[in-house]
């Protein structure tokens, strides 16, 4: 048993008591995010020291791994896990707990207690121990000389089961590590799904090994719009890259030891543009060419189709009318081959096909379109893009997954299966969830990260527009009172979303995300009823020092005299 000097003379006398319930007191002292379910604060501090001994089943090796190493790299000291019961921080299997995510957390003078009904609660536990040393601990650099841990009770589990972050990386690439610190980040504010949007008309952005121009062609492009759309130029710089699935892999890997599950999606049938400029038979008109919208293609590009190549990979964004061909066999037969490929990379038992924004226009003036719409018995291309969910849903099922998509995939006839995402403001999400499908809420208003974070655009760098404050996404409730209780059960939780039309750089998607995303954590975990502004305020601030010592960079305007 160790005990630090001042929590030894503590045992010995009472003098110290109150002082210690004052700090105790002190909110900043928990200044846990998302907010606990319950908090009971204590005197005492549990002291770290090269000495402090981690130990729990082998179950929990990865856990107890992950701890060490943030202990050990705060006071320059090697810490291990080691398989035992009696170590002074001991984590736990406990199957009394609940919640499947839940855990309990107790930290006194001499000993901490992580318990969780499963790994994942037990690292969750970890996650909230994690935000009660200081924000400089973050650092890792071994510099804080007397490491204490201040004593409390919680015992904890997240309101909704669906907790998730997007991220667009088809418009622009992001490397591997910068998919990595963001699935960190998930991880450390709680949450469990990261949404990786992999395909667009912009770029194709994983190997397909049956198809190896989609990597070869529709990954790359010749250049980009400059400026807002519909642009001022084009900056004529190629922009390219793809995940190998070996990369996909090791990113997967990596998820599973944070505890994210990794959602692809592989949009279709509109935003296709990338993939047909690869083949150009997935086109209802594969001798067309592409269209340079507003003139604002590169030269290259402008070149390419001159000298008779049809199709090129789109370099300004918006909705695109070339999609792919509902009409013709060979359309499905490709797009089956490319899930035969990405579903085995990705345990998650969900499967994203986007089924948004996709214009009807080549439909309606395609042969092969309208005869699909007659022989299948359709009454319109509406109807005609719900087949093409349909057919896509059945083969996603054959394969031990399920569907899901935006809430477009609602027009013309819910697939059987399908969970829907909400994103056109809530109507969609109400609408399936009285259809009793699952739901997860995304709305436009409250949880697109590429918004602008204050009134003030000039003080900020370009974005697709809108404004979502810190304060909108903190305010959001995504279980809508307009459904009964029956149907409130379908929402799963909710969702945020960073396309990156305008976000070129992962210090720009940090900006983007912190701390919108630390407010978002919140609404997904803690009860609503707890929910107070100005307490989560004063603990965001606490968060900002961490981000900062994390060397992350997060909007600072967007929290400045907030309060």
């Amino acid at each position: 048993m160790r005990l630090s000097i001042l929590a030894f003379i503590c045992l010995l006398t009472f003098s110290c008591t109150n002082k210690y319930k004052e700090v105790a007191n002190n909110s900043t002292e928990y200044p846990i995010i998302p907010k606990p379910v319950k908090m009971e604060m204590a005197s005492g501090k549990f002291l770290v020291d090269g000495n402090t001994s981690i130990s729990g089943s082998a179950e929990l090796t990865n856990e107890g791994t992950f701890l060490a190493n943030i202990l050990g790299a705060a006071i320059g000291s090697s810490l291990e896990y080691s398989e035992s019961t009696n170590g002074d921080i001991q984590l736990v299997i406990d199957n009394a707990i609940a919640n499947e995510e839940g855990y309990e957390l107790d930290v006194t003078y001499d000993k901490i207690i992580i318990k969780g009904k499963n790994s994942k609660g037990v690292f969750y536990g970890i996650q909230t121990l994690r935000q009660l040393l200081p924000a400089s601990s973050e650092k890792g650099d071994g510099s804080i000389a007397e490491l204490t841990i201040p004593a409390v009770s919680i015992q904890d589990s997240p309101r909704y089961v669906y907790r998730g972050m997007h991220l667009d990386v088809a418009r622009h690439y992001f490397p591997v590590e910068f998919i990595k610190q963001y699935i960190d980040l998930i991880a450390m504010h709680k949450m469990n799904t990261f949404h990786w949007h992999l395909t667009e008309d912009q770029g194709w952005r994983i190997e397909i090994k049956k198809y190896p121009k989609l990597t070869e062609i529709g990954a790359n492009r010749y250049g980009t719009i400059v400026g807002h759309h519909p642009g001022t130029a084009n900056d004529e710089t190629p922009h390219g890259g793809f995940y190998t699935q070996e990369e996909v892999k090791d990113i997967v890997a990596y998820a599973a030891t944070k505890h994210v599950t990794v959602i692809p999606e592989i949009e279709l049938p509109g935003h296709s543009g990338a993939a047909i400029a690869a083949y150009p038979e997935l086109s209802c008109f594969p001798k067309e060419s592409t269209k340079i919208y507003n003139d604002m293609g590169s030269k290259k590009g402008k070149e390419i189709i001159a000298g008779g190549t049809n199709k090129i990979v789109q370099e300004t964004w918006g909705v695109m009318d070339d999609v792919y061909c509902a009409g013709k066999e060979e359309t499905f037969q490709f797009l089956e081959d490319v899930l035969a490929e990405v579903i085995p990379l990705f345990p998650a038992v969900y499967v994203h096909i986007g089924g948004d924004e996709c214009p009807k226009g080549n439909w309606e003036r395609c042969a092969k379109c309208q005869k699909r719409i007659k022989d299948e018995g359709l009454h319109d291309e509406h109807e005609l893009q719900s087949y093409f969910i349909q057919r896509m849903e059945k083969y996603i099922n054959s394969k031990g997954k399920k569907l899901i998509g935006w809430d477009e995939i609602l027009e013309g006839g819910l697939a059987p299966n399908a969970t829907v995402m909400s994103w056109r403001g809530t109507k969609g999400g109400i609408e399936a969830a009285k259809q009793r499908h699952d739901v997860i809420m995304t709305p436009g208003h409250s949880v697109y990260f590429d918004h602008y974070q204050s009134e003030d655009k000039k003080n900020e760098p370009l974005a697709i527009g809108g404004k979502t404050t810190v304060e909108d996404v903190y305010n959001y409730e995504p279980t809508p009172e307009e459904l009964s209780f029956e149907e409130q059960k379908h929402i799963l939780g909710a969702q945020a979303n960073l396309w990156t039309e305008y976000i070129k750089t992962e210090e720009y998607a940090q900006f983007m995300i912190l701390p919108r995303m630390t407010a978002l954590s919140e609404v997904v975990w803690s009860e609503k009823d707890g929910k107070d502004w100005s307490d989560f305020y004063t603990r965001l601030q606490i968060m900002a020092d961490r981000f900062e010592a994390m060397g992350l960079n997060y909007a600072k305007h967007s929290i400045e005299d907030k309060k």
